[in-house]
């Protein structure tokens, strides 16, 4: 039980120390924040924390938050269309990290320039989140780098060829000419209003 207590105290000081630097901690970062002696206290911990889903690492051995961000109320739905009454009422607790992510070791955030994608409600100022590890089907919304330059489009197979489209018509289709690379898949955009 003691363990348990010192272990939820231990997530809570990481916690507050990602949430402060808006980073993981370094091993040493880790030992001094949480008084372990050892380096091999603190690989343990870390172990046991990747085991928990709380944290993990990426492929350079550093370490990624997962399940360190604060979760915040789910109370319900809201009509978009006519008023409609509504009771406020806690449905559950959402972590943001662990809603949007679900590969955090290949997921990586884009702010986005132009307005080529606009009609798919992507808008200059808005943040892509993007992910290097699915294959893209057709309709999804990739980072390609074509013939040397970047870009996000919307990715099509056609014929054995592939088509890269935006979602505003002043932008024709592109269709790579020497290479195509795709960087990722986008699987949401953030848009912050205030």
């Amino acid at each position: 039980m003691a363990e348990k207590v010192n272990l939820t105290e231990r997530v809570r000081r990481l916690q507050e120390f990602y949430l402060r630097h808006q980073r993981m901690p370094s091993y040493a970062e880790i030992a001094r924040l949480l008084n372990l002696r050892s380096k091999n206290a603190v690989f343990r911990l870390v172990e046991k924390l990747r085991r928990l889903n709380i944290l993990d690492k990426d492929a350079t051995g550093r370490l990624i938050p997962k399940n360190l961000a604060a979760p915040i109320k789910l109370l319900g739905t809201v009509e978009a269309g006519f008023p409609s009454p509504a009771e406020e009422e806690l449905l559950d607790r959402v972590s943001l990290d662990r809603w949007l992510v679900t590969n955090s070791a290949a997921t990586f955030l884009l702010k986005v320039t132009g307005d080529s994608m606009s009609g798919a409600g992507i808008l200059p100022g808005d943040t892509v989140l993007v992910d290097r590890a699915p294959a893209p089907k057709n309709g999804d919304i990739v980072i390609a780098e074509v013939d040397g330059a970047w870009t996000m489009k919307f990715f099509y197979k056609e014929g054995g060829k592939i088509v890269l489209r935006a979602a505003n018509p002043k932008y024709p289709p592109i269709k790579p000419r020497r290479e195509l690379k795709i960087g990722g898949v986008v699987t949401a955009v953030i848009r912050k209003y205030r």
